[in-house]
């Protein structure tokens, strides 16, 4: 399945330096307002350990990890929802991804220009999170136009949108995201899905800090977590982008002494990558066969066949069962045939419910 998360944040504040760590793929980070203006979109690996685990077991050089989607928007500025700064096609890509991964400027730099001229991490917070509720309200007003046209000329299920989006609307007007809102029913789900809200996307807050600051934060980085802390439930992660770009250019023991050097165990990056997973609601579950291991992402909560469909379309049509080890049995009875003596194999059918880490075959006849 694909997943993709959107960089934003206003502009300079770091998101190309960020994708460009994520991603090494070399983007123009230079120092000016909308250096970005097309989306850059690359996949990264989610970095999980247990494959190379698995692969030992094995005996194979060759695992294949889930990838996530990363998309470097250009900055947004106030005013984005009128149209401000080519607003309303910088908005257009943040619609096309499943999450936000909103960057924040936490860092001193007289060479790299503030649009306020000044550092106030909270008021840039506030400055993109209205834009976004705007052109939602924006979104709804239009669709609640169209649905009270509808019931005036008695169209059929007109009368019930017309409720349902003055209720949105009503819910927006407080300045609280679309996210907070909850259908009270299954059509109502379908209409509210339909509208594509950007306040409705699960947002990670980034707080791009200086390198100095990268084991405790800064008063930036507290300002961020105590606005948002007053505000939302939220997930907010420290990094040093300029820092983590250079790490993503070094490979094996020079990195692992990098990293020690600075007494940090792994790259911020990898706990970016993982939180936005966990944020997506997603698990992994994996494949294997003589020659390869793979790694594959679905929602929490997915059946086996669905989770087949991932894989392959055939594979959910013609769905019979599938051969599931979790991975905990997998490593302690060291593969398959191991699983098979101890009893630790299960053949599952149509209803079962997917856990984390299962290693699974599928059986389908199409």
């Amino acid at each position: 399945m694909k997943i993709r998360c959107g960089i934003v944040g206003l502009p300079n504040v770091g998101k190309s330096t960020l994708f460009n760590a994520l991603t090494t793929a070399g983007v123009d980070a230079s120092n000016y307002p909308f250096c970005t203006i097309d989306p850059n979109i690359h996949s990264v690996a989610v970095p999980d350990a247990r494959l190379a685990t698995l692969a030992g077991i094995m005996q194979t050089q060759t695992f294949i990890p889930s990838l996530i989607e990363f998309v470097d928007i250009a900055g947004l500025v106030e005013g984005a929802s009128q149209g401000e700064g080519l607003g309303n096609k910088f908005l257009g890509h943040i619609r096309e991804t499943d999450a936000i991964v909103h960057v924040v400027r936490c860092f001193d730099n007289n060479e790299i220009a503030h649009v306020a001229n000044t550092i106030d991490p909270s008021s840039d917070i506030k400055t993109i999170n209205t834009e976004l509720l705007l052109a939602d309200t924006q979104t709804v007003e239009r669709n609640l136009n169209r649905a009270e046209k509808g019931s005036k000329a008695a169209h059929k299920g007109a009368s019930e949108q017309r409720d349902f989006f003055k209720t949105l609307l009503q819910h927006l007007d407080q300045s609280r995201p679309a996210r907070e809102f909850r259908s009270t029913t299954e059509e109502a789900k379908l209409w509210f899905r339909d509208l594509r809200l950007l306040t409705a996307k699960p947002t990670l807050y980034v707080a791009n800090i200086d390198e100095s600051s990268i084991l405790s934060g800064n008063s930036y980085s507290d300002d961020v977590a105590d606005y948002l802390g007053r505000n939302q439930d939220f997930d907010l992660i420290l990094i040093c982008g300029a820092l983590e770009s250079e790490l993503s250019l070094i490979e094996g023991d020079e990195k692992s002494a990098f990293l020690q050097d600075l007494n940090l165990k792994e790259p911020a990056l990898n706990r970016l990558i993982n939180s936005c997973y966990k944020l997506l609601g997603l698990q992994t579950f994996f494949t294997t066969d003589s020659k390869k291991i793979r790694a594959w992402s679905v929602k929490v909560g997915t059946k086996a066949p669905n989770a087949a469909g991932v894989i392959h379309s055939d594979f959910e049509r013609g769905f019979i069962c599938a051969e599931v080890i979790s991975y905990t049995d997998y490593t302690q009875f060291m593969g398959e045939q191991g699983c098979k003596i101890a009893g630790k194999l299960r053949l599952e059918g149509k209803d079962y419910i997917l856990s984390e880490g299962d290693v699974i075959h599928f059986r389908f006849n199409v």
